[in-house]
């Protein structure tokens, strides 16, 4: 260590960091807005924080340390004092950081069908931009069988010799929560064919889970079935949208009033490529406020950079960090590509599991990284990040 890294060591130590792990919080009954938190450190103290089980935000070391001594429901005046002296800034200005952090939280608390992902900070902290203790997310494949009328070649149905029962998923979802996991997005094949995705939200949402939906939607156009499932507390819902087939229209129309954030997913193929623009405009007149796209081949991308820039015109948000696109043809990855800037964060932001319990790095990925019934967490987590 040469003698100026000595001496700024000396009389500038860097902030250690909270200790990593997982922190509850539920308001007090007599406060004027309930809300429930989960807070998860990361070792180099930045944090992920859970509200209500429907938002995960990513927070700076900043942010992540305002919201530890907010669970820790510590007074105001106590806080500014510990993070003045910690950070040497003055405490008037450590007090109205943490007032501002408080104001921006209570106003995601109020506020309806958020995006299930986002960020609060005083700077933009990314994700696996450092080690993480856990995935964000797990993506479980309930069943790899698909509705009537659907290929099965869009499921690898030969992958898997049996499906996992009810208990065994709840024995999944248990040993992810433990392992730090906030996020669970349910999907398949076609996961409504499942009669246990109820009572498996239903699990996944009492440990305090953010839950998403992955589905065609064909199902969720019987009303009774689609309020059973928002009854469950599911958080958002990823719509596969078939624009050829009406009921995959039927099922858009359905969702929009709901009280539930939705993403529509299109993939642009041959077929539809010239009718792309007219079946945004009509999505978004139906209030679709959130778009994944994806290109069948390459040969797409022309049609699918003028989707992306219709998308903009119609203030459509583009999505691309929910579980599909599986593709790396969808605009994020193919303009990343394009500017030699691809981060190598397989089995880092999310997980996949089969249904028989196997997890892979992403759908379609041949590497088995064990099976999360059967194998301890810490091997599966290790073998992820080899």
């Amino acid at each position: 260590m040469n003698a100026l890294q000595s001496f700024l060591n000396r009389f500038f130590k860097p902030v250690k960091p909270l200790p990593a792990g997982m922190y509850p919080y539920q308001t007090p009954p007599e406060a004027p807005q309930q809300y429930r938190l989960h807070l998860r450190l990361e070792e180099n103290g930045s944090g992920i924080l859970i509200v209500n089980a429907s938002i995960v935000l990513h927070l700076n070391h900043t942010a992540a340390e305002y919201a530890y001594y907010l669970v820790k429901d510590m007074p105001e005046q106590v806080i500014a004092s510990q993070m003045a002296r910690r950070y040497n800034v003055p405490q008037d200005k450590a007090l109205q950081d943490y007032q501002d952090f408080k104001e921006r939280l209570d106003i995601l608390v109020q506020t309806p069908d958020l995006d299930p992902v986002g960020f609060l900070g005083f700077d933009r902290k990314e994700p696996l931009s450092a080690a993480v203790l856990a995935p964000y997310r797990l993506d479980c494949a309930l069943t790899y069988q698909v509705s009537d009328g659907e290929s099965g070649s869009v499921a690898p149905l030969e992958r898997v010799r049996r499906e996992l029962v009810e208990h065994e998923w709840q024995q999944i979802i248990n040993k992810a929560w433990a392992a730090g996991i906030p996020h669970v997005v349910f999907t398949g094949g076609e996961p409504t064919l499942r009669p246990d995705l109820a009572a498996l939200l239903t699990h996944a949402e009492g440990l305090g889970m953010v839950t998403g939906l992955l589905t065609d939607g064909l199902r969720l156009t019987n009303p009774d079935y689609l309020h059973e499932l928002l009854d469950c507390g599911l958080d958002h819902i990823m719509l596969v949208f078939q624009p050829e087939e009406e009921q995959s229209w039927e099922a858009l129309r359905d969702l929009m009033p709901e009280d539930i954030h939705t993403t529509v997913h299109l993939t642009i193929t041959e077929k539809n490529q010239e009718d792309v623009n007219t079946i945004l405009q009509r999505m978004a007149s139906m209030g679709v406020q959130s778009l994944s796209l994806s290109a069948a081949n390459i040969q797409l991308k022309p049609a699918l950079d003028q989707a992306a820039i219709t998308a903009a015109d119609l203030q459509i948000s583009l999505v691309w960090n929910l579980p599909v696109p599986y593709s790396s043809l969808n605009p994020v990855a193919l303009d990343q590509e394009e500017a030699g800037d691809i981060p190598d964060a397989d089995g880092l932001s999310a997980l996949y599991v089969e249904p028989d319990g196997d997890v892979l790095r992403g759908q379609g990925q041949p590497e088995v990284l064990g099976n999360l019934l059967r194998d301890e967490w810490s091997t599966i987590w290790q073998h992820a990040r080899a």
